[in-house]
């Protein structure tokens, strides 16, 4: 069974451009946030497809759907903060992986700034990747 990261989630209820409405303009209030239902799940779906385009070079499948992913958090200013590990604690790109994915969610529109922290508590195993990654390496 994978495990997934901790996110917002909520039902997209965008505009005709495709916006998501604040809760100025009538959005669903989320208790203990400044952002609406709306803004919330659309910046976490934005955010979640930026980190899809995050691979680690040497397995042929994203950071997301390999489970490394262990936490997104949007803070009401819409700074990011996300947790992550690696497939191994010496990975070659221990030193890098943490700014591509750093630059992957400052890209995401409505970002305002991104800490990336990477931890190793719980250890991440082959049980973290989705059916998706697991297919991509063969393993079924």
């Amino acid at each position: 069974m994978e495990d997934k990261p901790e996110v917002g989630r909520s039902t997209s209820n965008r505009d005709e451009r495709g916006a998501a409405p604040s809760i100025a303009q009538g959005g669903a209030p989320v208790e203990g946030s400044a952002l609406s239902a709306e803004e919330l799940a659309r910046l976490t779906d934005d955010i979640v497809a930026a980190l899809k385009t995050v691979y680690d070079p040497e397995i042929p499948s994203d950071i997301y759907e390999l489970g490394l992913i262990y936490k997104i958090d949007v803070s009401d200013n819409r700074e990011v903060a996300v947790e992550m590990t690696l497939t191994a604690p010496a990975c070659p790109v221990a030193g890098e992986m943490p700014k591509w994915v750093e630059d992957a969610v400052n890209a995401v529109p409505g970002v305002s700034g991104t800490t990336v922290t990477l931890v190793f508590d719980p250890p991440w195993d082959q049980s973290r990747m989705s059916d998706e990654a697991k297919l991509a390496l063969g393993m079924f």
